[in-house]
């Protein structure tokens, strides 16, 4: 109320006292004047409580009620609030109706989830790709209409830094790529795209990685036999041909193991999760690659340790889990100069369980980490060829650890050597 109606209303009630007093006057009754003049003021309050009551719960769409001095003031500055605020509303609701219409306008399927999990809203996409039904599904949780184990995995995960593919619970011929992103109070954003041309053209892509080391495969071998023969015969042919037919063995020797490890990729991307998915007991099996890690050193006299829990098994295939840490153990090897160390840790926590291999080798510069699990990719490529690798290893690594549910972790600094970590997840875990 501002100075101007604070002096009106002691005005009124200066003239409704002084009313009153007059009629007690004429009548003698001056406390009786008094209470019914107060009465009335108070009756006419109330009535004026009851009209505005009225007005906000039955008739807000529509012009307050008319009445002058006070309540009048009061009635006209609650409805121009309230058109004020349904102006805002209006503004409001027609941006989150242009936000829907652009939304439902992609080719993306957008899914709004609350923080347990349950759907909110979703686009026109969401009902082509995933199934997603209006009104029925709306508070349904999302696992229960997507019911991909992975999906069920990925969801319960706190951080989801990389997409997940699975095939559409819709159509299984189509191939779907979901990135879930956390906002506001443990809510979170599902876009889900169609990804099938892409996986097509991987799938391409593996087919004839595949078949051309097949093909290549027969080839080869009958090549490395002829060679093999030649040079166990060697003393009977000219001396001048020794080393040539001894380079050429050796780089047989080296193709035979790359379209080995060309065909061990394929293999791991055929599927998901390897099919002998039994406990391995890794501290053996970490003793094992720690002997043939020794026998490669041979003279360059490495200091290797190893540090394993033989009351930590991880479930899975454990030839392919021996592929995976022995390409991380020669490595170390091979790259850790002589009298180097070479550091091996099997432990777990409360997070799950961990596989690390340190060095103090000549160690990788930051630029190179990110890429280091490509196929191929050379931090140093006389230095690969001088040790024979493939360029295959890491790449192995990683998609060993992908179907054990696993990553790998990288630090490295030039001149401080490097350490590779493996971390599985607890699900991954047989304790003893």
């Amino acid at each position: 109320m501002n100075q101007d109606w604070r002096g009106v209303v002691i005005r009124q009630l200066l003239l409704l006292i002084s009313a009153c007093l007059l009629v007690g006057l004429l009548s003698g009754e001056y406390a009786w004047a008094l209470a019914v003049g107060f009465g009335a003021f108070l009756g006419w309050t109330l009535w004026q409580l009851l009209r505005l009551q009225h007005w906000l719960h039955h008739q807000t769409d529509q012009a307050p009620p008319h009445c002058s001095g006070l309540w009048g003031e009061v009635f006209d500055s609650l409805y121009r609030l309230q058109r004020r605020a349904q102006g805002e509303r209006d503004g409001l609701q027609a941006v989150i109706d242009r936000a829907q219409e652009s939304t439902a306008a992609l080719k993306d399927a957008v899914v709004m989830l609350d923080a347990d999990g349950n759907l909110e809203w979703w686009n026109r996409a969401a009902q082509t790709l995933l199934g997603l039904k209006t009104p029925q599904d709306v508070n349904q949780p999302v696992t229960n209409l997507v019911r991909h184990p992975r999906f069920k995995e990925y969801f319960e995960q706190r951080q989801h830094p990389e997409p997940l593919e699975l095939p559409s619970p819709v159509n299984e011929q189509l191939r779907l790529q979901l990135q879930l992103t956390p906002y506001g109070h443990g809510e979170h954003v599902m876009v889900v795209r169609d990804v099938t041309r892409v996986h097509q053209l991987e799938q391409m892509r593996k087919d004839f990685v595949t078949n051309v080391s097949h093909e290549l495969r027969t080839p080869l071998t009958v090549i490395s036999g002829y060679l093999e023969t030649l040079v166990d015969n060697a003393e009977q042919l000219n001396p001048r041909w020794l080393r040539a037919l001894q380079q050429m063995q050796q780089q047989g020797l080296r193709m035979q193991n790359l379209l080995n490890d060309l065909l061990l990729l394929a293999k791991l991307e055929a599927a998901d999760y390897p099919s002998d998915n039994l406990p391995v007991t890794v501290d053996l099996l970490l003793l094992s690659i720690q002997a043939d890690a020794r026998a490669l050193s041979a003279g360059r006299n490495h200091r290797l340790s190893l540090e394993a829990d033989p009351a930590i098994r991880l479930k899975g295939s454990e030839v392919e889990l021996r592929s995976a840490f022995s390409n991380l153990i020669f490595n170390a090897v091979k790259y850790t100069p002589a009298e180097g160390q070479i550091r091996i840790r099997w432990w777990a926590d409360e997070r799950g369980a961990y596989l690390s291999v340190s060095d103090n080798g000549p160690g990788i510069e930051a630029k190179h980490l990110p890429r280091l699990t490509e196929r191929f990719y050379r931090v140093d490529g006389s230095r690969a060829a001088h040790t024979g690798g493939t360029g295959l290893g890491l790449a192995i690594v990683k998609h060993v650890l992908l179907r054990h549910r696993g990553h790998l972790q990288i630090s490295s600094e030039p001149g401080q050597g490097s350490t590779f970590t493996c971390h599985f997840p607890v699900t991954q875990l047989v304790r003893r």
